[in-house]
């Protein structure tokens, strides 16, 4: 795929900061990233932030932290000042400039002076003739003397390529192979309003020529845009970068993926208490596969693994079920010090704790739940119990067929091993709780009352486990509360 002799290889990831980071976007610049790390090569971050309306600096703020969040780091672009600096659209007009009445100066792109009206009415005749609705050229051939004259006068113009007639633009997509377009179902496209307003087509081949990009990863939107771009940086001049398009990311009714198949922006990930490792893990699969069975990766793993030719033509389809999966192996095998000081801020916004500080009793409570965590945002719901006492219905402590009778003395019988129990360690509550519950006809009759008696819920961590860091007293008086249910 890459030639022998061929230059660094740099690749780029270029957003518009006219709102919060997605998956779509994330997996973008993570296979750019992983491309040029692979390589050896150089990963440039670039804003587009010439739509001056709805380019927001805290989009862009927020986008750089996503991706440093996930652990993509760019080599050059803001913050990481490069040789092609500037990294932002809006701060390379000068640079515009000269590529554009270089256009211009070569016969390559012409002013337009059509009005919008007129330019409609030629796309509704053509239309109607069963043609491709482009631009017809009426100006494409004024001479100078009469573009300078209506300059001149101030009349309106917007600034054309000059794309050429009769011509097959035929480029090799590293993803979906060879792509062939007709210049006739393009017409002379619009590269400028003026000296100062530029489209994208334009700026987005000025900047990967400026800034020496030789490989070209984005989505499958971008396909019709890619001819256009061809022809630009072949009248500047300059060599064709490679080009790969993605397939888009579907959701579980293989459609394109909405907010119902899962949360939109990155920042929505990392407030649900998803661990950046899983989540690039996850994003790595949306439309590539190794070749093999492995599925969990480092960073260098997937450095080390990845290619383009692993990536696949059809839609990926995204599966939050997968994402939480992973994400749940992530956490189990962290550290219990780690998972705590992670799971800190949550419980201090949902009013669990008044401080992020850390204890041997707080960590011995996560770690009863490190296995069933799926994400850090459940934490709360899962040790509430260890906090307040919880209220529930009695009928909640109904194990299968028990009648109330049935219930008072299982919970009777709790309340009378638990109050002649001193040792509260798990290890000999077990021994002293399961013994009893082999003596009757289901263990359940015993230990599930118990269970919702000391945390109101149906699914918790093990009753004994829940007493030994309720303690003693603790579990007597919620055992208590339970029997009082049927007073």
């Amino acid at each position: 795929m890459i030639a022998k002799k061929e230059k660094e290889i740099r690749t780029r990831y270029a957003p518009s900061p006219t709102g919060p980071f997605h998956i779509g976007g994330a997996r973008t610049a993570l296979f750019n990233y992983l491309f040029a790390k692979k390589h050896n090569g150089k990963f440039i971050l670039r804003i587009e932030d010439t739509d001056k309306e709805r380019s927001k600096k805290e989009f862009e703020t927020q986008l750089m932290d996503n991706l440093k969040w996930l652990g993509m780091n760019w080599d050059e672009g803001p913050e990481m000042k490069g040789p092609y600096d500037p990294y932002r659209q809006s701060e390379r007009n000068d640079i515009y400039k000269k590529y554009l009445q270089k256009l211009i100066d070569e016969g390559h792109a012409y002013h337009c002076f059509c009005s919008k009206e007129e330019v409609e009415a030629q796309k509704q005749y053509l239309m109607s003739i069963g043609e491709a609705p482009v631009y017809t050229g009426k100006c494409r051939d004024l001479d100078k003397e009469t573009v300078e004259k209506y300059l001149k006068e101030g009349k309106r113009s917007v600034i054309r390529f000059k794309t050429p007639h009769n011509r097959k633009v035929v480029f090799d997509d590293l993803i979906r192979g060879e792509i062939e377009v007709d210049t006739s179902t393009m017409g002379d496209f619009v590269i400028a309003k003026d000296f100062d307003n530029y489209l994208y087509n334009f700026t987005c081949v000025v900047d990967d020529i400026d800034m020496a990009i030789n490989y070209v990863i984005r989505g499958e939107d971008h396909i019709p845009n890619t001819p256009k771009q061809i022809l630009l940086i072949e009248a500047l001049g300059f060599d064709v970068p490679k080009y790969a398009h993605l397939s888009l990311i579907l959701g579980a009714d293989r459609k394109k993926m909405s907010k119902r198949d899962g949360k939109t922006s990155i920042n929505e990930y990392i407030d649900a208490g998803y661990l950046p490792e899983a989540l690039i893990n996850f994003i790595a699969f949306l439309g590539w596969n190794p070749g093999t069975e492995k599925e969990i990766y480092t960073m260098d793993g997937l450095i080390e693994d990845f290619s383009l030719e692993k990536i696949q033509k059809a839609g990926a389809i995204f599966n939050i079920d997968k994402l939480d999966w992973i994400n749940g192996l992530y956490i189990r095998k962290m550290p219990i010090k780690e998972l705590t000081k992670k799971c800190l801020p949550y419980l201090k916004k949902d009013g669990l704790i008044s401080e992020e500080v850390s204890s041997p009793w707080i960590e011995k409570i996560i770690s009863l739940h490190q296995e069933r965590l799926k994400k850090l945002s459940e934490i709360s719901e899962l040790v509430e119990v260890f906090f307040k006492e919880t209220e529930y219905d009695k009928e909640l402590l109904k194990w299968k067929e028990m009648d109330d009778k049935a219930i008072i003395a299982s919970l009777e019988k709790s309340y009378e091993l638990a109050a002649n129990s001193e040792d509260y360690s798990k290890a000999n509550l077990e021994k002293i709780f399961l013994s009893e519950a082999e003596k009757m006809e289901n263990r359940g009759n015993l230990l599930w009352p118990l269970r919702v008696a000391l945390t109101g819920k149906k699914n918790s961590a093990g009753p004994m486990e829940i007493m030994e860091v309720l303690g003693k007293e603790e579990t007597l008086k919620r055992i208590k509360k339970a029997i009082q249910k049927y007073v």
